[in-house]
């Protein structure tokens, strides 16, 4: 299957505020202001991205690159562009009841079908449809990744069949 470009407009920040520990504050140029926690990017950046770990150095954070990034130093060594912000925060924002139906609507399975294959009851799975228990981020976690790789939702997908089983004696 061919891979199509991603035709959505590139994100711009307007402007950043720093909050405790490791909270970037992003007010994007539409308006919209998003928290978002680098910490998981930090640690994974090795010892180009470590100095972010000191509350001091994480607070020069700035709007570079006409808001297509944000740097912490003025040779952009520690910067995060805009696009990779924009996904952290997508991934960091808690996923509703609405969400996991459309996801669930993209991927075209059942309710017993989308249960099986998170691993849960088919009346969790209709709880979490219907609001009713909050969606742990495990689930979150696995409803983007089978969507995201094909192969990882075809290896443990288990279609079911519609309606019952037929009958089994000979005729």
């Amino acid at each position: 299957m061919p891979a199509f470009p991603d035709t959505r407009p590139i994100p711009r920040i307007a402007s950043v505020a720093t909050a405790p520990k490791t909270i970037l504050v992003v007010t994007w140029e539409d308006g919209h202001t998003d928290s978002v926690d680098l910490s998981g990017w930090i640690s994974t950046g090795g010892t180009l991205l470590s100095p972010l770990l000191k509350t001091a150095f994480f607070s020069r954070a700035a709007v570079a690159e006409y808001g297509l990034s944000v740097e912490w130093d003025e040779d952009g060594n520690a910067a995060i562009d805009s696009v990779h912000l924009e996904a952290l925060r997508d991934q960091q924002r808690p996923f509703e009841s609405r969400e996991l139906s459309e996801w669930q609507r993209r991927m075209k399975v059942s309710n017993q079908e989308a249960a099986d294959l998170l691993g849960v009851s088919q009346s969790t799975w209709l709880n979490y449809k219907g609001g009713k228990s909050r969606i742990p981020r495990a689930v979150q976690i696995a409803c983007s990744a089978t969507e995201r790789d094909p192969i990882f939702f075809e290896a443990y997908y288990h279609p079911r069949s519609v309606g019952r089983p037929g009958n089994s004696t000979p005729a």
